[in-house]
């Protein structure tokens, strides 16, 4: 079904709408079937005539309703309905030489091409790309995928893709930030055991000052408790050692992380450029396909293909143009337009005498009076080798042309004529004859004489 392919986008997403969200919903890029759309249901392919149905108009476009199946699908409480364009990207026709070349035929497939052109460009919009304005050498092949498994995506300092940090380094930064948090609480508490240590110590001296019966047994204490405290700071200088290893890693994850998210914003407006240029191929496509139409309707306009008789328009409907052609399967014989009727475009050469490439002489066919046409009809013209002399049929014989009497050099003084009679012969009514003898005359041959005729043999 040859329809115009209009410059839409096609692709068209839709929240539920419709009894319990079955639709219908619109689509306004031209199909050539039904299977040419994909139909989600969020993230989720349905199954034609399954899970929905399409209607198409006669111009191409069409609506999508979801069936009793599809709505009880999962999910059964969609959020969106995406429509896009899904034709199976082939040739579909082989035109051959010599073979038949129509007009619906050719429309199919410039549909088809700008119906791929569309979906790819569709897709591009979507997809990651270099902008036009970086430099011709860029190299956007993307490293082995052994190589960037679970890795995040990078780029060098020329702008090529290059490995990012993996899932286990992302995983072993977040575990040292965790240790590095950890081991901070432990530090401050211990320096709070430290600090409460001291303080006994301090109110222990205090009291062995008040208290001489008591002094030697609370220095023992205090001795004690100082030594408590002296492996309490010791033990906080590690904790805050481990913590700032932990807190060193966490800064270089956090440049990685930083790196990273600048490098998804140099992909985002790389993408940008590539949607550009997917509407610029788009553009070019549609160009191409306007002249492709255009040529051939002008090729259509000359030559209006197999009639079985002569047409009075040309395929369009339009008036006939001077030096159109087509080919008349009734005659059967190619014809030409010559502006105001229609004539044969050539004619065959086995209906003229030929002309001799030194002289300008006619050639006239030859052969022995046995080889003469076995049904002439009156006009024939021959040279008979037999005779040698030229001879033609009157309608009912054949009897020589021209040729007059000859002599040596320039005279006509001798008249010659064979004596044996090997063919019927009447003599033309109102006419006479006269033949040198002795003449012969076969056996079941007859020489007719009609009344008032003669013939005289010397």
């Amino acid at each position: 079904m040859a329809v115009p392919i209009s410059n839409v986008t096609r692709r068209v997403v839709y929240a539920p709408s419709g009894a319990g969200g079955a639709g219908p919903y619109a689509f306004t890029f031209e199909i050539l079937a039904n299977t040419d759309i994909a139909v989600f249901k969020d993230d989720v392919l349905l199954t034609l005539t399954t899970h929905y149905t399409v209607s198409i108009a006669a111009n191409g476009t069409g609506s999508v309703t979801i069936t009793a199946a599809g709505l009880a699908l999962s999910p059964v409480s969609p959020t969106q309905y995406a429509i896009v364009g899904n034709r199976t990207i082939a040739r579909a026709t082989d035109f051959t030489t010599g073979g038949d070349f129509f007009a619906n035929t050719l429309n199919d497939e410039l549909d088809q091409q700008t119906i791929f052109a569309q979906q790819n460009a569709e897709g591009l919009q979507r997809a990651l790309v270099a902008p036009q304005t970086d430099p011709t050498t860029i190299d956007m092949v993307l490293p082995r995928a052994a190589d960037r498994a679970n890795k995040t995506l990078a780029f060098d300092a020329n702008g090529d893709p290059t490995l990012g940090i993996s899932a286990a380094d992302i995983a072993n930064a977040s575990t040292y930030a965790t240790n590095a948090a950890n081991s901070a609480t432990a530090a401050a508490s211990s320096a709070s055991s430290a600090s409460s240590s001291a303080s006994s110590a301090t109110s222990s001296a205090s009291t062995a000052t008040a208290q001489a019966s008591s002094a030697t047994a609370s220095a023992s204490s205090a001795t004690s408790s100082a030594s408590s405290a002296s492996t309490s700071a010791s033990n906080a200088s590690s904790s805050a050692s481990s913590a700032s290893t932990s807190a060193s890693n966490a800064s270089t994850s956090a440049t990685n992380a930083a790196a990273s998210a600048s490098t998804a914003t140099t992909q985002a407006t790389n993408a940008a450029a590539s949607a550009s240029s997917a509407a610029s191929a788009q553009s070019a496509a549609e160009a191409a396909r306007d002249s492709a139409l255009a040529a051939y309707d002008n090729f259509d306009d000359r030559y209006l293909g197999a009639k079985s008789s002569d047409p009075a328009l040309d395929n369009d409907g339009n008036a006939l143009l001077a030096g159109a052609l087509y080919y008349n399967t009734t005659v059967p014989e190619m014809r030409l337009y010559t502006g105001s009727a229609w004539v044969a475009a050539y004619v065959s050469g086995a209906g003229f005498v030929a002309q001799s490439s030194s002289t300008g002489s006619a050639y006239l066919p030859a052969g022995t009076t046995a080889q003469r046409d076995g049904t002439p009809s009156a006009g024939y013209l021959r040279f008979n080798s037999s005779l040698a002399k030229f001879e033609g049929y009157n309608g009912t014989a054949w009897s020589s042309v021209g040729g007059g009497a000859t002599g040596g050099g320039g005279d006509t003084v001798f008249y010659e004529n064979t004596r044996t009679v090997t063919t019927n012969y009447s003599i033309t009514a109102s006419n006479s004859a006269h033949s040198v003898g002795p003449i012969t005359i076969n056996s079941g041959i007859t020489v007719t004489i009609p009344s008032g005729a003669r013939w005289v043999v010397l």
